[in-house]
C-alpha cells in the first residue's frame, strides 16, 4: 500500500492510498481521484520522503518539516470537514423541497428542526427577504452520499 501526498489545482493538500504507483496513475487517467474539499480532479503528486524504519537516526533522512502555514491549512481543512460532517449528521435532508420546508418551519406549520437541502440562488434570496436565516455551504460530492 502506498500513501501519497497529493494536491489539487486550488492548493488543497491531502493523502491518497493506492495499491501501487501504477494504480495512482491509472485512477488519475480515469478521473477517479478528486480533492475531498472541492472535488477538483486536477491532482498532482507531491514529492515525499520514504519512511524508513532505522534503529538510529541518520541525519535529515525524512526531509524538512512542513511549514507552519501548511500545518495550519491542513488543520483548518480538517476542522471544516468535521464541521460539515457534524452538520450533515444532525440535520434532515429535504432535498429540493428545502425552500418550502424552511418556510413551513419558519411559519410554524412544521416541527422546528435542522434541515438541509438544495435551493436556487433566487429561492435562497427570497428566504432571506422573508427573514428566514439560511446558510449556503458548497459540499463536495464525497460528503453528499454515505460512504460504505
Amino acid at each position: 500500500m502506498k500513501v501519497l501526498n497529493l494536491r489539487c489545482a486550488r492548493e488543497h493538500r491531502f493523502e491518497g492510498w493506492f495499491a501501487s504507483d501504477a494504480d495512482f496513475v491509472a485512477q488519475g487517467e480515469r478521473g477517479l481521484i478528486a480533492c475531498p474539499l472541492c472535488e477538483d480532479k486536477a491532482i498532482v503528486r507531491l514529492p515525499s520522503a520514504p519512511r524508513l524504519n532505522v534503529s538510529t537516526p541518520r541525519g535529515d533522512a525524512v526531509g524538512p518539516p512542513p511549514a507552519a502555514s501548511e500545518i495550519a491549512q491542513a488543520r483548518a481543512q480538517g476542522r471544516w470537514l468535521r464541521a460539515v460532517r457534524d452538520a450533515i449528521a444532525s440535520t434532515e435532508d429535504v432535498g429540493d423541497r428545502f425552500p418550502e420546508e424552511a418556510r413551513r418551519i419558519h411559519y410554524g406549520e412544521a416541527q422546528e428542526r435542522g434541515i438541509r437541502g438544495r435551493a436556487s440562488a433566487e429561492d435562497a434570496e427570497a428566504l432571506r427577504d422573508e427573514g428566514i436565516e439560511i446558510v449556503t455551504v458548497a459540499l463536495p460530492e464525497s460528503l453528499k452520499n454515505p460512504v460504505q
